[in-house]
């Protein structure tokens, strides 16, 4: 059987430094777990701070970029896959996942939230506004947590 993979996801420039620090300490944790992080592959926001977490860890950590290029591409990355996609990668970034862990929002990131509500991947909010969570409750089945350590704690036993 190969490693869970899960999705760390949330905003890029405009991140918070809340979500940054989540963001880190959840892909650290994911792979602690022997798992395997996959973000947005950009060197900004909440996926720089993914990655970063990952391999401070010594975890395998792969991102799924936009552009045609590696450039933008995070440094801490183990692997950056360019798709030539723009936003539309969100949906390879949670198809490839087995759960998503959102780390703050944007609208990119309610896409990925929402794309993989879809397809009834295990998704978790990190922190989420009070009307964030309504919102996403009302589309699927949305953990919230209050923590990145709760985070990876609710995802454990719903990996397929």
């Amino acid at each position: 059987m190969t490693q869970p993979c899960i999705a760390v996801v949330g905003p890029g420039e405009n991140a918070t430094q809340e979500a940054i620090d989540d963001a880190l300490l959840v892909g650290r944790r994911i792979a602690e777990r022997g798992w395997v992080m996959i973000c947005g592959g950009r060197a900004t926001g909440v996926m720089a701070a993914a990655a970063r977490g990952a391999k401070a860890a010594g975890g395998l950590s792969i991102g799924i970029l936009p552009g045609a290029d590696r450039s933008g591409a995070s440094e801490d990355l183990t692997l950056s896959l360019p798709t030539a996609l723009g936003e539309a990668r969100n949906a390879v970034i949670v198809t490839a996942a087995d759960a998503v862990v959102a780390c703050g929002m944007n609208p990119g990131t309610a896409s990925e939230v929402s794309l993989a509500l879809r397809a009834g991947k295990p998704t978790v909010l990190v922190r989420p506004a009070p009307d964030t969570a309504a919102f996403f409750a009302k589309l699927g089945l949305v953990y919230v947590t209050t923590s990145a350590d709760d985070a990876i704690d609710s995802i454990a036993p719903r990996l397929r």
